[in-house]
């Protein structure tokens, strides 16, 4: 990481697809600095005005700031050109030249998988989760889950990361260190303290308008082998997400829904137009992305000998004590529980693959 780097991105006029041509042109950015005027506007073909703010060095005033900022701050901005810059993320035709970091930037070099959906989160999102998250995690070595902190999937997946002990990744749109939302700057520090990382392609010296989620999303769909879609309406972040990630070629993946509920629309219509693979299970991901390593017991963690079940879901079980099925009249009368809660409940245990649901409204212990 040289202070050109930094130098480059802040010069004004030149944007990210910019210094990506730049950087194709002269190799690096010191050879960018070091060009004539003659190279950069007849080689390079660049604009007048943007030439003589490269011949000025005008972004090297504001780059010495922010290395100083970054120091301060434990943040380590890594170069396109660095080693430790993400491979995947070097793919794309404007992939960010410096990235901020907070945190283990291995992390950001591991079997990543995004995992993205609505804001309005519901008990199966939840359940989704945790479960998909839980079963790779004893099955894919240096699994890193990569979202964006929002509030609804993107929090559920990195919690589910950190209660699993896998590595996740927290993408945001906004400099570091500040966390946005601030409800999760806890879930923040919790990422780095279990070996994640945060990212953003933002120097302290932005100026914000609100206008940087979109471009968020191409980063954490670029950063990843595969990108999950669990819930979302009919519009929304995550599906732009999702088309990012099917134009960098990367495999996209959808989780069905009931096809009622308003937080499956989007998904549902991945899945029915044939733009997102049908997922329910990790076989299903492992599958799509072709990540079956075998079972090395050096690379993986021993399967839990019984499922990792809520005490909730556990006494719920507890009420099934023979093979017969129950009815969910039956299930209400013995617990006490409302109906509501019930199906949130036995979604929980049919995912953890314990129990069945038959014709009738009737479930079954396995």
């Amino acid at each position: 990481m040289q202070i050109e780097d930094l130098a480059l991105t802040m010069t004004p006029g030149l944007g990210v697809k910019g210094i990506v041509h730049l950087l194709e042109v002269f190799g690096d950015a010191r050879q960018i600095f070091a060009a004539s005027h003659a190279e950069l506007v007849g080689e390079a073909e660049l604009r007048e005005p943007v030439a003589k703010e490269l011949l000025r060095k005008s972004g090297f005033a504001m780059a010495e700031r922010e290395l100083r900022y970054c120091e301060r701050h434990a943040i380590q901005p890594i170069a396109s050109s660095d080693q430790e810059y993400p491979a995947l993320l070097r793919e794309i035709p404007d992939y960010p030249h410096v990235l901020y970091v907070q945190g283990n930037v291995a992390a950001l070099a591991g079997h990543n998988l995004a995992m993205v959906g609505t804001r309005n989160i519901s008990s199966y999102g939840q359940l989704v989760c945790r479960r998909l998250v839980g079963e790779l995690a004893t099955r894919i070595p240096h699994l890193t889950i990569v979202s964006g902190l929002a509030f609804g999937i993107d929090v559920a997946a990195h919690r589910a990361a950190i209660e699993h002990s896998t590595r996740t990744v927290a993408v945001l749109a906004n400099p570091l260190p500040e966390i946005t939302p601030s409800q999760h700057t806890s879930v923040a520090r919790e990422i780095i303290e279990s070996g994640g990382a945060l990212v953003s392609e933002l120097h302290s010296q932005t100026k914000m308008k609100g206008v940087h989620y979109l471009s968020r999303n191409r980063i954490i769909a670029a950063l990843s082998s595969g990108c999950i879609v669990v819930e979302s309406p009919a519009g929304g972040g995550s599906l732009v997400t999702a088309q990012y990630a099917d134009n960098y070629h990367r495999t996209v993946m959808a989780v069905p829904g009931r096809i009622n509920d308003r937080t499956s629309v989007g998904t549902n219509h991945l899945i029915r137009t044939q733009k997102a693979r049908l997922v329910t299970s990790a076989t299903d991901i492992i599958e799509a992305l072709m990540w079956d390593f075998g079972e090395d017991p050096e690379l993986f963690r021993e399967q839990p000998a019984t499922p990792d079940l809520t005490r909730d879901e556990a006494g719920l079980l507890a009420c099934f004590r023979t093979s017969d099925p129950l009815s969910l009249d039956e299930l209400h009368d013995l617990t006490g529980v409302d109906a509501g809660e019930l199906t949130a409940l036995l979604i929980g245990l049919e995912l953890a693959g314990v129990v069945r649901q038959l014709p009738g409204n009737r479930f079954m212990k396995l």
